[in-house]
């Protein structure tokens, strides 16, 4: 199946690992790349060592292309965008921040950028800035959807742009990218279908609970790392969401994350108390978060962590290979296409 995605790419199949903090390691998005998709290295928990050493790690593993995200809100983000720069990745994926200059250094040896955008204005900015592609995320997306669920998105944001378009949002099977197809999308992400393979390195509690939930077993909240937030509903991720954090604990919780990233801890937290308040709660409920994330993903532990989560959780229900998921997922779709064309 060649679309657009797969023709700028160079990829075989219109499936897309999204980088997922803690998720999309070398190995998930090697494993992804050899099965014929593009996977994304998540870059946001990562220093700029660490980033480097993880795309050197990716091309030990595997000769296809891949991708590098980077959300340009959080700290180190702009260094880890660099590195992805300095060793010529070829797709690198901005969000929550301006990406032109990632545009202008990539497109000089031949790099390819996506935007990742919730709305038809962020669209056409993207556009404008230089993007090759847009990754649209819809309201049923784990972490960051957007207030638009992916049946109205995709089509709104087709209308918008001329960039080929990856669905994200509720995308989990053959149908489902059959369905992202007619929307008006090129391709389609797949990140909680592809957080449950057994590259993928969540914990094998974790994937228990995934598999024994629902499609409507998620909480959607700005308290638990101040931006609309997908989860898993569990009662931790309820106490989580149950009231924004104040100034004085992010101060606290922004001061540890900068200790742990190497960043001037006075300068984050006292700093950005006394100039930039807003910034510094951002900042430390990105701390707070990415902490609560990682105990859910790599110990398992859903007492102090939580789990970032689609409501396509609720169509899952085993652990396969990525190569024998993307098999079946091409299976499935050119099923749904020969049944369609029998209408």
């Amino acid at each position: 199946m060649q679309t657009a995605i797969t023709r700028l790419f160079d990829i075989r199949h219109p499936l897309i690992c999204p980088g997922m903090s803690y998720i999309a390691t070398p190995e998930l998005v090697a494993a992804v790349g050899n099965a014929g998709g593009l996977g994304i290295l998540a870059s946001g928990p990562l220093s700029a060592d660490a980033t480097r050493a993880a795309i050197r790690r990716i091309r030990e593993l595997s000769d296809r292309p891949f991708g590098i995200g980077a959300t340009l809100m959080m700290p180190g983000a702009a260094d880890n965008a660099r590195v992805a720069l300095e060793e010529q990745v070829p797709v690198i994926n901005y969000s929550l921040g301006k990406g032109d200059w990632i545009a202008e250094a990539a497109h000089r040896y031949g790099g390819k950028v996506v935007a990742t955008v919730t709305t038809e204005k962020h669209a056409v900015s993207a556009e404008k800035s230089g993007a090759d592609a847009l990754l649209v995320t819809g309201h049923e997306a784990a972490a960051h959807g957007g207030s638009v669920t992916s049946l109205v998105l995709i089509p709104a944001i087709r209308k918008a742009s001329r960039l080929p378009i990856i669905a994200a949002g509720g995308f989990a099977d053959g149908s489902s990218l059959v369905a992202a197809l007619a929307l008006g999308a090129d391709a389609a992400a797949m990140g909680s279908r592809l957080a449950m393979t057994r590259e993928s390195p969540v914990h094998a509690k974790t994937k228990d609970m995934i598999r024994e939930r629902g499609v409507a077993d998620t909480l959607y909240s700005k308290n638990f790392d101040g931006l609309w937030c997908r989860m898993m509903d569990t009662p931790n991720a309820r106490a989580a969401c149950r009231k924004p954090l104040g100034l004085l604990p992010a101060a606290f919780r922004a001061s540890r994350m900068a200790r742990r990233m190497g960043m001037p801890v006075l300068k984050v937290a006292l700093g950005g108390m006394i100039s930039q308040p807003q910034a510094l709660r951002q900042l430390a409920l990105f701390g707070a978060a990415t902490e609560s994330i990682r105990l859910a993903i790599q110990d398992g532990d859903h007492d102090k962590g939580v789990q970032l989560i689609g409501q396509a959780q609720g169509l899952i229900d085993d652990v396969p290979t990525v190569a024998e998921l993307f098999e079946r997922i091409m299976q499935e779709a050119q099923a749904c296409r020969q049944r369609l064309a029998g209408y």
